[in-house]
């Protein structure tokens, strides 16, 4: 370093000047390529009906990716979340061969989300089982009571106004799972960045013990986390179930591998501890706009999966290789 030089420390740097250099602004950056590249791509991406439908291809991930987020942040994470999807679009066809009507069926689809998250909640706090051993184990067992119940059958004929929430817009082109999307962006980004919770969220995913010795019950903190996975996977069945018009067993097959791909893709770390809302948020458009102008491009989905995979196996390995990359 030359006299004339001088060394800034990041916390005396603009707020500005940091944010330019965030992982959020690199996401950004790569979503308005993506959105260019599509543009290129196909005549009918620049469509508003079809930008519309775009948002169909992340709104009910992004919804359970908020969620994961903190309970990655914390340390821990719920591998199982399209099973409950299948879970609580089986029980809620169930309710309806009962003659349900539409507010019965929403109560039923949160409840079942929030007992399955419970399950895997009490599993972890207070058994002390590994969640990933836990959720894969709860993965296999939720979606083979949905085969059990249906074997190679469908439940239809769901009623017309339940289909609002899958299908329905609010104004225009825009979807009322888009606004909702948005809204429980700003409820999570609220929660973790704005609010005491929040901060133990990032404190347990640090250092668990010393949060613990902290005054923190940590337990309960996690298990709040696991109810509130099960609670947005409930909510993502409404709204899939609601789409799609009929309930199968294998609804929902390999969403949790898109939606643990948004978050980490969002900047979360893995192993816990950090990561934002508005990463997750960003990533959640970066991945709708890859899958939606793939499926212009009339790619097969089997060839998106490698994407996600190849996508997933790269974001996780990128800090590796950078710090490698440095020394």
């Amino acid at each position: 370093m030359s006299l004339t030089e001088r060394y800034i420390p990041d916390r005396l740097q603009s707020p500005l000047a940091t944010r330019l250099k965030s992982w959020e602004s690199l996401l950004l950056l790569v979503a308005i390529a993506i959105f260019i590249a599509n543009s290129f791509a196909s005549p009918y991406f620049l469509n508003a009906w079809s930008l519309s439908d775009a948002t169909f291809n992340f709104t009910e991930k992004a919804m359970i990716a908020f969620a994961m987020a903190l309970l990655i942040i914390s340390g821990e994470i719920d591998l199982s979340v399209a099973s409950i999807i299948a879970l609580a679009s089986t029980a809620m066809g169930a309710a309806l061969q009962l003659g349900a009507g539409t507010p019965v069926l929403i109560l039923v689809g949160l409840g079942t989300g929030l007992l399955c998250g419970a399950f895997n909640g009490v599993l972890v706090t207070r058994l002390g089982l590994p969640s990933i051993v836990v959720t894969i184990g709860t993965m296999s067992l939720f979606r083979g009571i949905s085969y059990i119940v249906l074997g190679d059958q469908a439940f239809r004929g769901y009623p017309a106004d339940f289909a609002f929430f899958g299908q329905g817009y609010v104004f225009w082109v825009v979807s009322f799972e888009f606004v909702l999307f948005a809204l429980l962006a700003i409820i999570y980004s609220v929660v973790l960045h704005k609010t005491n919770f929040g901060r133990t969220v990032y404190a347990i995913g640090n250092n668990p013990t010393g949060a613990l010795f902290s005054g923190i019950r940590v337990a309960r903190v996690k298990f709040i986390l696991f109810l509130l996975t099960g609670l947005m996977a409930g909510v993502a069945s409404i709204c899939l179930t609601s789409r799609l018009g009929s309930t199968r067993p294998s609804i929902a097959t390999g969403l949790e591998l898109e939606v643990v791909t948004m978050v980490v893709l969002g900047g979360v770390n893995i192993l816990g501890g950090s990561g934002t809302i508005p990463g997750v948020f960003i990533a959640a458009f970066v991945m709708g706009l890859v899958t939606f102008g793939l499926g212009l491009l009339n790619v097969p989905g089997i060839v998106m999966s490698i994407v996600i995979g190849a996508l997933l196996i790269g974001v996780i390995a990128l800090p590796r290789l950078w710090a490698m990359w440095r020394k």
